[in-house]
């Protein structure tokens, strides 16, 4: 409901934004009438506040008549947005993930809007999927925009801190909408920091809701402001998923769509390794293609739409089987009870071994290009070192924005462990390089990296390339270290399922414990097919529970999907 009147400068004068990339469409009249039918109409003084940043479960609020101006809170002021007028609505993606706000919405005027409940927004759009479709586009798009302009949280520290690097890849990954400023190299930084009576000495700090300050946040200390931590509502469940990338969000859309309490954890962020890419163009039903984190956000709604509940971040320590339940330990000391257990834990890419690397790694070595990254080197020359798909779609996305790419693999055929159109792509790259049959020997720079040494493995030749940053995607590590002493798994450490005699080909060693995605011992570290194996391991799920119960009965509910 709208709160309280503001005192903030409201942006007089300033026009009504435009509808940049579908951002802010504007609602047709008898879109407004549908959503009428679910919401209340009210009043709203000028200078009221509909929304703060920091809020959680707001409303959706449709304009409709007078202006509303959106901003960020700051210790100077609102920082403007955007500014709506009658058929726009307010609100972004975190209405739909049950994220914090991080944008402030005050009334310019005397304004009238209608008020839509979250529980109301979804009974409108299931009468009218179109409109669905709308307003979720239109939330990713400006999350993305957000993003873009540096809205949302302010993070000040240096460049060479590990924890400045620990707290923006926690930010980035979860695709909050944050901007870095540099204390060594920001002119800004020291005013900022005078202003909040804060030394250089006390950062990493996250500034929010214009003011407030956490000094050196860890990312569970983090996460609470945001909205990213669900477990107080439920410590036990039927079904446990253990890792939030492709597997576990589509394991977590079947399973609580088919009426089965579902809780979602991961140590970092939603959509795990897909999430960090900047396109994937060879996903069923996207023929132009779908970013990671757009798709994961797509897939976070619609399990969150269909009741479960997720944990970010949390990083799991042990499973047990206590009175024939699961039992998981977070590092944290808190416990999940479930029935069954899904490992969708996924896989990290290996670290790069060269000297240089340790000296270097925080201010200048990334394992995933994204924006944010992206927008870290715009202009400067990179490199990327790995043959794989990952690799692939990073050398193409940051031909974009940085001078130079330098690719750098280790045999001589991209088309080896690449998709075709991604070598196409790469060969007709005017500012990507392949080097072939090399590595990357040595890490060159003071406080940050200047220069790569690459090696020719063949002729054994040597040439130093200038590079800013180095991005580094070689293959990846199971994430199953907590699990060497209770499930069974392969030499290298992914999860060994379908071995024992009358086991699903899912299941692991222990009867209820099933695993999907690239953690799983002989996967296809494709997207497609670890999607495919969530939604698979939840009727074998299913099947368990039934057996355990002694009836062939399997929930359903009306959104059952089959």
């Amino acid at each position: 409901m709208p709160t309280t009147n503001s005192s903030e400068p409201i942006a007089e004068g300033h026009p009504e934004t435009p509808n940049t990339d579908g951002a802010y469409p504007r609602l047709a009249d008898e879109q407004i009438a549908s959503l009428s039918r679910f919401g209340t109409r009210r009043e709203v003084p000028a200078r009221g506040t509909l929304f703060c940043e920091g809020d959680r479960e707001c409303d959706l609020f449709v304009v409709l008549a007078g202006t509303v101006v959106v901003g960020q809170e700051t210790d100077q002021g609102l920082r403007l947005i955007a500014v709506h007028g009658p058929g726009r609505f307010l609100g972004d993606l975190s209405l739909l993930t049950g994220q914090a706000m991080y944008l402030t919405a005050i009334a310019r005027e005397d304004v009238g809007v209608l008020d839509v409940s979250i529980e109301g927004l979804k009974e409108a759009v299931t009468e009218d999927p179109g409109l669905g479709d709308l307003i979720l586009r239109a939330f990713i798009a400006r999350r993305t925009l957000h993003l873009g302009l540096g809205a949302g949280l302010r993070v000040l520290g240096s460049k060479s801190s590990a924890d400045t690097r620990r707290i923006r890849e926690f930010l980035s990954r979860n695709r909050i909408p944050h901007t870095w400023v540099d204390v060594e190299q920001d002119g800004e930084a020291e005013t900022i920091l005078t202003r909040l009576g804060i030394t250089r000495h006390q950062t990493p700090v996250v500034i929010y809701k214009g003011t407030r300050v956490l000094r050196n946040p860890s990312n569970v200390d983090l996460a609470e402001p945001l909205g990213l931590r669900e477990t107080a509502s439920r410590s036990t469940c039927d079904v446990l998923v253990v890792g939030a990338g492709p597997a576990g969000l589509a394991a977590a859309v079947y399973a609580a769509s088919e009426g089965l309490a579902t809780v979602v954890l991961d140590a970092s962020a939603t959509g795990g390794q897909a999430a960090t890419s900047s396109r994937i163009e060879n996903y069923l039903g996207f023929p132009v293609g779908i970013s990671g984190g757009e798709l994961a956000d797509r897939a976070v709604v619609q399990a969150r739409r269909f009741g479960a509940d997720f944990t970010i971040p949390g990083e799991a320590a042990s499973l047990d089987l206590v009175d024939g339940r699961h039992v998981l330990r977070l590092t944290d000391g808190e416990e999940l009870s479930a029935r069954a257990v899904l490992l969708a834990t996924g896989a990290t890419y290996r670290r790069l071994e060269a000297p240089g690397l340790e000296h270097l790694e925080a201010p200048s070595v990334y394992y995933a290009a994204t924006e944010t990254e992206a927008q870290l080197c715009r202009g400067d020359p990179v490199t990327v070192v790995g043959g794989g798909n990952s690799a692939g779609q990073a050398a193409v996305f940051l031909s974009t924005r940085a001078s130079a790419v330098h690719l750098v693999i280790r045999h001589d055929d991209l088309n080896r462990d690449m998709s075709h159109y991604l070598t196409e792509r790469i060969l007709h790259a005017p500012s990507i390089r392949v080097w072939r049959e090399s590595e990357v020997e040595e890490l060159r720079g003071d406080d940050a990296l200047e220069s790569v040494v690459i090696r020719n493995l063949d002729t054994d030749e040597r040439a130093e390339v200038p590079t800013t940053a180095l991005f580094v995607l070689i293959g990846a590590v199971p994430h199953t270290a907590w699990l060497e002493e209770q499930i069974v798994l392969d030499r290298r450490g992914f999860v060994l399922t379908g071995t024992a005699p009358g086991t699903d080909m899912l299941e692991t060693s222990r009867p209820g414990v099933f695993a999907a995605g690239d953690v799983r011992s002989g996967s296809v570290k494709r997207v497609a097919s670890a999607v495919g194996e969530g939604a698979i391991a939840v009727r074998l799920v299913h099947e368990y529970l039934a057996g355990a119960q002694g009836t062939e009965q399997i929930p359903t509910s009306p959104h059952t999907v089959r």
